[in-house]
């Protein structure tokens, strides 16, 4: 059998876990799965919206639209965008990876520039489809060069995965908006970003683009990483177009369940309330976590001279092996930027963990 090789690299989130299941199979010693990207304080209580629910019904028991379920679109666009969106420019996924891989496949530029500290998979799916991709320091850097930036996309996530921080809104939008008179491609890759700021401002200026695609994703901000459901959002016809044929192609319509669960969450007062619960537990977790690292000196304090952590991620200063051996997961840093040597002594974690549970485990990393 003859195979055209990616030459991508299988993930390394993944294996960390394969390899965490594998030494409690041994050991029985249980593990904190900080390596993880999911909000695991604590599960969003959807049990009293699935019961009203109706699973026979044609919505659920056959192939949902392409685009996605009218409503849910509509919600969205209520949810996001105050309804000052184009609902037809919603497109619903399963997830920023799926969201990407179209995305990289559609665009006819030569390189993306991705955060000196990058997601992993971003590398991946640009070497899938064959683009090429560079770093760029900071927002300012950008500027200086946006002339030079032809035939190029920029990746911006917020918050930023691997290390937690957040730029202002002030800054992204004025970011934004001077790569879009260039005519350089913006993608906005911010799924956590709902999980701590309800202000839909920063969404309704995205409409002001033509050269921004957004993607959102509630496994990540409802804590429905299971559901792989999330969405896309462009102002530009050729795009959608475009994206709306291979969105076909890949998934023939995204989980009819998942997108009624997720409409109910968005639109009627008992799951808005369930969110509400659920973010609150969050936050409230996460903030601790990070003082707790704060506080005992585990946190990468180089990396955070201009803003601390708020995201769902931090990076301590402690590599993946050692806090492999106590029984922590954790993702060695190095696989988040091109200097391999220099920062495979510290570690991204996530911090959206129950916070006593937590704190059990890394008190043992200093004891």
């Amino acid at each position: 059998m003859q195979i055209i090789n990616s030459n991508a690299k299988f993930s390394s989130i993944v294996d960390i876990g394969i390899k965490l299941k594998s030494k409690f199979d041994k050991t029985q010693m249980p593990f904190l799965p900080s390596h993880r990207g999911i909000n695991s304080v604590t599960a969003i209580n959807i049990d009293e919206i699935a019961k009203k629910m109706n699973f026979n019904s044609p919505e659920i028991q056959n192939y949902p639209p392409v685009e996605g379920i009218w409503k849910l679109r509509n919600q969205i666009n209520s949810h996001y965008f105050d309804n000052t969106a184009n609902s037809n420019n919603i497109f619903i996924s399963i997830g920023s990876v799926l969201s990407l891989n179209i995305t990289f496949s559609i665009l006819n530029i030569n390189e993306v520039l991705l955060p000196q500290f990058f997601w992993g998979a971003y590398a991946a799916i640009l070497k899938i489809n064959k683009l090429k991709f560079s770093t760029y320091s900071d927002f300012n850097f950008l500027l200086e060069n946006k002339e030079k930036l032809k035939n190029k996309a920029v990746i911006i996530c917020e918050p930023s995965n691997p290390l937690g921080t957040c730029e202002s809104d002030n800054k992204i939008l004025n970011l934004i908006a001077e790569l879009d008179k260039n005519q350089i491609v913006s993608i906005v890759d911010s799924p956590y970003r709902r999980v701590f700021h309800s202000d839909i401002d920063f969404y309704k200026k995205m409409l002001d683009f033509n050269n921004v695609i957004l993607l959102e994703s509630f496994s990540k901000y409802l804590g429905l990483s299971g559901q792989r459901i999330g969405f896309l959002y462009c102002n530009n016809k050729d795009f959608n177009e475009e994206f709306r044929i291979k969105l076909l192609y890949a998934t023939n319509g995204v989980n009819a369940f998942a997108q009624n669960l997720v409409f109910e969450l968005l639109s009627t007062p008992q799951g808005k309330q369930v969110i509400v619960d659920f973010l609150n537990s969050t936050t409230q977790a996460i903030q601790k976590n990070i003082l707790f690292l704060q506080e005992n000196n585990l946190l990468a304090t180089d990396l955070y001279q201009n803003s601390m952590p708020v995201g769902i991620f931090a990076v301590v200063n402690k590599s993946q092996d050692l806090l492999f051996e106590k029984n922590i997961g954790a993702v060695s840093l190095s696989f988040f930027h091109q200097d391999k040597q220099k920062y495979k002594d510290f570690s991204r974690i996530c911090v959206s963990l129950d916070n006593q549970l937590f704190e059990s485990f890394f008190s043992k990393v200093f004891l």
